[in-house]
């Protein structure tokens, strides 16, 4: 039975899910299609705008990139880790 009380548990498991969400996107066949792609990020050249300045939607696509570079092995071991928890204790 579900509780209404949020656990560190649950709240773990809904940051996991989120960051697999953000893990999984596709940049060919869903980020490319929105604008979102690692290619629009790319500065200007000569004068283009510093990453002190950087808008929004160029830090969303550059946390994006990084959760799906560095995070993909670390999510498998802690997909598993749960997967196990909840086989065990249900």
């Amino acid at each position: 039975m579900a509780t209404l009380i949020p656990s560190f548990g649950g709240l773990f498991q809904v940051s996991v899910l989120l960051v697999n969400a953000i893990a999984i996107l596709s940049e060919d066949r869903f980020l490319a299609r929105i604008g979102w792609g690692s290619t629009q990020n790319e500065p200007a050249g000569f004068g283009g705008s510093s990453q002190d300045s950087a808008s929004v939607k160029a830090k969303m696509i550059n946390l994006i990139n990084s959760v799906r570079t560095l995070m993909r092995v670390p999510l498998i071991f802690v997909n598993l880790l749960i997967i196990i928890w909840a086989i065990t204790f249900g």
